[in-house]
């Protein structure tokens, strides 16, 4: 598996400027662009899916200066799992230090399915000028994180970083917006990875999982013993919850288990 340079937008992409431009059931959320990317009318380019799943980056924005604070100043590698069209990847390449200039990660990895929506996260990234500071995956998370823990001999060598000092952000899809209508959100019938295959994968480092505002913390509780901490925070915007983070610190007893990081989550 190898990193890629910029990829080409395709007929895949958009960046509609009229309402008669939006297909029906995407309106609603075309609407909302300003608050999804205040820099849209620079050249934001979406895919059709990504009007779903993009995180509004004044939810991203908290959400990187959260997780800075749940993982250990020495973790200085992230990967974004599900890359999308770069809001999380984005905010993550824009994280500071304390003194507002030195980058808080050494390395920021975005790795994304699709080639049109990795597409838009490079267009996008370029626009808030961090397109050069991530590295761009064009492939399977689950399987960069396979070679990552078992094989990485046969990951490019600027892909095979030190676990120990990386943690893990994953925003999953959800299954499409049906999710809204359950009062209580099932996290085992999560389509197409649920939460145990999400936590299996990434148990070994420190992780944050983006999920439905609704969903079971009992099902998040039950993923560590009972003396182990997971940090949970709803995130909102104009009064509306979007969506909650579950910060997972790492399994004491996986690969890379770090005592010291467990104790301070």
């Amino acid at each position: 598996m190898k990193s890629v340079k910029k990829l080409p937008l395709t007929d895949q992409c958009h960046h509609w400027t009229h309402l008669g431009e939006v297909p029906w059931d995407l309106q609603k959320y075309w609407q909302q662009r300003y608050t999804i990317f205040p820099t849209y009318d620079d050249g934001i380019y979406m895919t059709e899916d990504a009007w779903y799943g993009v995180t509004p980056e004044p939810v991203a924005i908290y959400l990187v200066y959260d997780f800075v604070g749940f993982i250990s100043p020495r973790k200085r590698t992230v990967i974004d799992m599900f890359a999308g069209v770069g809001g999380n990847a984005i905010s993550l390449a824009m994280a500071t230090e304390e003194d507002g200039y030195t980058p808080r990660f050494d390395k920021v990895i975005a790795i994304e399915l699709d080639a049109a929506t990795l597409a838009c996260a490079q267009n996008n990234a370029a626009i808030y000028g961090v397109e050069s500071k991530i590295t761009w995956v064009l492939g399977d998370s689950f399987k960069f994180i396979e070679l990552l823990t078992q094989s990485p001999s046969e990951l490019e060598e600027d892909l095979r970083v030190d676990l120990a000092t990386t943690a893990i952000f994953a925003s999953p899809p959800w299954g499409g917006p049906g999710y809204k209508t359950d009062e209580i959100f099932d996290l085992s019938t999560m389509e197409p990875y649920n939460l145990v295959t999400l936590h299996e994968a990434y148990k070994a480092m420190d992780h944050a999982l983006y999920l439905p505002r609704t969903s079971d913390l009992r099902q998040i509780a039950k993923l560590v013993p009972d003396n182990v901490k997971i940090d949970v925070v709803q995130y909102c915007v104009e009064g509306a919850s979007k969506a909650m983070v579950a910060y997972i610190p790492a399994a004491v007893d996986g690969p890379v288990g770090d005592t010291a990081d467990q104790s301070m989550s």
